[in-house]
């Protein structure tokens, strides 16, 4: 949805605040659905519960496709969210359920690789439909395909329905629910990981008008922007895990923090430039961005004991989608264009980012030492 904001502000005559409402309404409904799983997905075969909002995530998104406006549009994306914030928690806990914990790794890494090359393929190529055809097309390839892969769920995926044997009461939950936020290490990383989402966020919805109406790049070649910052930010991520651990998760998130710091008030004040310097600036950003968020992501699990770190990430899951959200609708409210489409205010989203990563750096000490607290 992000990146088609170049395309629809201008059809559907959509303010900076009604785009942000959009591309925020799924965000905002996936943290619902997910918070709302966590008591109540385990009195459920997971294949069952996945397959549900499987299928409803498909219809939302075929509604997407077919949506003649702005309300329509969000009700379509709530609809959406609604069931992928459900499927993200599913497919977490089916491999945690089927699969041993000494190829749970593996796994998991092949889950993550998938995540990945969806984005450095599927966003530049869902740009490249939209703008060779329609806005449709993007929606249409996405149903069409998850459609076709429906029968194959149903045939391979196993019923997942241990869990069922000894269900934990929902008291329980809640109790574990209050242990979190009783704990301080926990508190933090919950905060750290909200701040540093924000950071991140707050100026991606519109980076796309941003780029073509106030920089200059033609539409046609937007998806390279995607491409090029995928394909760095993949490589990075293996670069920024060896190195978290050699030399400290710590020290290369401050490192990496630093130096995106640059590279945001770049992007967020960019004057017209060649295509080749845009790309390259964007390539920039995306590893420094990633640098970042690699190690901290890997603090942030690490502020948990085994025992809890099921529950607890899932609450993460939930904060990281109310971030994103609260950001986008954030990034909408301060910003505003003309009737050429050209994004003002924008640069203000630079200085927010710069201000939320300046904070997740005075932050990773504090729950640096919570974390050796936690690990004695």
């Amino acid at each position: 949805m992000m990146p088609l904001g170049n395309i629809l502000m201008p059809k559907w005559q959509l303010t900076t605040s009604q785009f942000a409402v959009i591309v925020s309404s799924y965000s905002l409904a996936a943290f619902v659905s997910s918070f709302a799983a966590i008591f109540f997905a385990d009195k459920f075969d997971r294949k069952k519960l996945l397959l549900f909002a499987y299928f409803g995530f498909l219809i939302g998104t075929f509604g997407c496709a077919f949506a003649n406006g702005h309300h329509s549009m969000v009700a379509a994306r709530i609809i959406t969210g609604i069931f992928g914030g459900l499927i993200g928690a599913q497919v977490l806990s089916i491999i945690g359920d089927i699969v041993p914990y000494e190829r749970r790794g593996q796994a998991m890494g092949l889950l993550m690789g998938g995540f990945a090359l969806a984005s450095v393929v599927g966003v530049p190529f869902g740009l490249f439909l939209a703008n060779k055809y329609d806005w449709h097309f993007p929606f249409l390839v996405v149903a069409g395909v998850g459609s076709l892969l429906y029968p194959f769920l149903l045939k391979f995926i196993p019923n997942v329905n241990a869990h069922l044997e000894n269900p934990i009461v929902l008291a329980q939950r809640v109790q574990n629910f209050k242990e979190i936020f009783g704990n301080k290490a926990q508190v933090t990383a919950l905060v750290f990981g909200l701040f540093m989402i924000m950071g991140h966020f707050i100026i991606i919805p519109l980076i796309n008008p941003f780029m073509v109406y106030n920089v200059g790049v033609p539409q046609e070649y937007t998806p390279l922007i995607y491409l090029f910052g995928g394909l760095s930010a993949l490589l990075t991520a293996q670069i920024a895990g060896k190195a978290s651990d050699k030399y400290g998760k710590k020290k290369v998130f401050i490192t990496a923090a630093l130096l995106s710091i640059v590279f945001i008030l770049f992007i967020t004040n960019m004057p017209r430039l060649p295509l080749y310097i845009v790309l390259t600036i964007f390539a920039l950003w995306f590893s420094t961005a990633t640098g970042r968020t690699v190690p901290g992501q890997a603090m942030i699990t690490q502020a948990v004991t085994t025992q809890n770190r099921g529950g607890f990430m899932s609450l993460n899951s939930c904060v990281q989608s109310l971030g994103s959200g609260l950001s986008a609708l954030l990034s909408g409210w301060i910003t505003y264009s003309d009737d050429k489409y050209a994004i003002h205010n924008y640069y203000i989203l630079g200085i927010i980012s710069v201000f939320l990563v300046l904070l997740c750096i005075l932050m990773v000490n504090r729950l640096d030492r919570l974390i050796v607290k936690t690990s004695l």
